[in-house]
């Protein structure tokens, strides 16, 4: 259920270059990062002016990672989560991917539990002090269908944008603390 990088149809003006690696132009970028004991992150950008719609989806996808890490409080359940990134990415006119979920993170990079970005409140475990989750929306612009591709790659079924966001976050008693950060790349990128 877990996903791999990937690039989705997306705007960009002219050839576009990340390191060593050529983007063309009507694609989506997006990589996650990891750091000594397992930390996962993502952080989707716009090659050239994706225009209003897609910026929109951009913005509601990230809006709807902060949702779901005001929801890992100890004592709240999974299901609040998922149901928080559900609703604002619904709200907005947006369809939520269902096959890849974020996950526990710790000694591996995938473990237990698995944190879907859709579900009912009030429903699922109850989460505890201390738990590490990885938390990453995907949230798609048109259907919520998704297929996979060679090299572990996916795109969506009706080929148009997708957007990840994704932090490393621990659960507390009050509010969670996120363990990644998006500080460097908006410092770069000048988000």
């Amino acid at each position: 259920m877990f996903r791999r990088n990937y690039l989705a149809r997306f705007s960009c003006r002219g050839k576009c270059e990340v390191g060593s690696r050529a983007f063309q132009a009507g694609r989506l970028a997006r990589e996650s990062i990891q750091n000594g004991w397992h930390g996962d992150h993502a952080y989707t950008f716009a090659i050239g002016d994706p225009g209003p719609e897609i910026a929109q989806l951009i913005r509601v996808t990230k809006e709807s990672l902060y949702k779901g890490i005001e929801k890992a409080v100890a004592g709240n359940r999974l299901g609040d989560l998922s149901s928080a990134i559900q609703d604002h990415a619904e709200k907005n006119g947006f369809s939520v991917v269902r096959e890849l979920v974020g996950h526990g993170i710790g000694r591996h990079l995938h473990e237990k539990p698995e944190v879907p970005n859709y579900g009912k409140a009030g429903t699922g475990m109850v989460f505890k002090e201390g738990l590490v989750i990885a938390i990453e929306p995907m949230i798609n612009l048109g259907k919520r269908q998704i297929v996979s591709e060679k090299r572990g790659q996916v795109r969506t079924l009706d080929k148009k944008a997708a957007a990840h966001f994704e932090h490393t976050v621990v659960v507390l008693e009050k509010q969670a603390e996120i363990l990644t950060t998006y500080r460097y790349i908006e410092e770069v990128f000048k988000f």
